[in-house]
């Protein structure tokens, strides 16, 4: 592979966020291409593909075919995560390379066979957190690796939105598909994000969940608040719910410093970041830009150069791991630890 070649990807899933971000990623893309769309229904994929201009479309009936198809060297998997595993595997059997949007499984059994089946079969797999790439966080991230804010002590961060019947996805609220509520929708990236900045992983955790909806939250949470207890000490509290109107924000408090950034996880407004580190001011505002084109070239460069990535799926498991503990100690009601086996904490394939 040269430089210059760009990466041909088939998309599988198309959903509200493959319409409205996955798919005109592509025209912003330095190293990635359409050439194939993957959708239970032929006829949406076919559309779309004219759409988009992918000059191949199947239905998921056809998967094989698609994965036969040469042109075709990574898959973008953009399915409920419950789908996730089956649609990994059967890629990395046939040697195809794989991004896949996050949490990484419905479960962590299923994104540790995942991980497994990519590392067996030599192709590379990347959890899509476009949070690695986009410039507000990497800023938070420079600063806090500098060591410009001392010793991290503590994060706050929350991500919500409504969940509105008939609009949102419904599939949203069936734990086979979601494998939970809010936490593992929106609050992935409050987990996620902070371990990334912090730089290391949790190791206990105490949680508490809700429902006042119960006859529409009847198989996933409402609402759930966690706290997340580091081996140096940081503590992080998070939350996330699918009752009030969207909101997201992380603000990270250090010995010689403090920073907020809001929104934070959404990729369709202008971020803010405000602080004080010292006696200086931080004030930065930092423009809307396509995030996935960003993981895009990121997925696409380490393939092309046969490298690791950040977010591999290694990370996608440890999270599901770590939800899977705050999900526990919600429902029984008691603090407990995070294990992690060695096998877990292996970094890239």
């Amino acid at each position: 592979m040269t430089k210059a070649r760009r990466i041909g990807y088939a998309v599988v899933g198309l959903g509200n966020l493959t319409r409205n971000a996955v798919l005109p990623a592509f025209a912003h893309s330095k190293k990635a291409k359409l050439v194939a769309l993957v959708s239970r229904d032929s006829g949406k994929a076919a559309k779309l593909s004219a759409k988009f201009k992918s000059p191949h479309s199947y239905s998921t009936a056809h998967y094989a075919d698609c994965l036969a198809n040469p042109d075709v060297s990574a898959v973008y998997i953009v399915t409920p995560p419950g789908q996730h595993k089956e649609f990994t595997v059967r890629a990395a059997e046939a040697g195809k390379h794989v991004l896949c949007e996050k949490p990484l499984a419905a479960t962590a059994a299923q994104s540790a066979r995942m991980v497994e089946a990519c590392c067996q079969n030599g192709v590379l797999l990347m959890t899509a957190y476009r949070k690695y790439f986009e410039p507000s966080t990497v800023y938070l991230k420079s600063l806090i690796s500098s060591g410009a804010l001392g010793r991290i002590d503590m994060i706050h961060t929350s991500f919500s939105e409504v969940h509105k019947p008939k609009i949102a996805p419904g599939w949203l609220l069936d734990a086979a598909l979601a494998g939970g509520g809010p936490l593992m929708d929106l609050g992935i990236y409050c987990v996620n994000t902070s371990r990334w900045l912090a730089g290391e992983d949790p190791a206990s955790v105490v949680a508490h969940s809700w429902c006042h909806d119960k006859r529409r939250f009847k198989d996933v949470e409402e609402g759930i608040t966690f706290r997340l207890g580091f081996p140096s000490g940081l503590v992080v509290h998070g939350s996330s719910t699918y009752s009030p109107a969207i909101s997201s924000f992380i603000f990270i408090q250090g010995t010689k410093g403090w920073l907020s950034l809001s929104p934070a996880y959404t990729y369709d407004e202008e971020r803010h970041v405000t602080g004080k580190i010292g006696t200086r001011s931080v004030d930065r505002r930092f423009k809307v830009l396509d995030e996935f084109a960003l993981e895009l070239d990121a997925f696409s460069s380490a393939v092309l150069n046969n490298t690791k990535i950040a977010p591999d799926g290694a990370q996608g498991h440890r999270d599901m791991l770590i939800l899977e503990a705050i999900y526990k100690s919600a429902r029984i009601q008691q603090p407990g630890a995070i294990s992690y086996s060695a096998k877990d904490l292996r970094n890239g394939h």
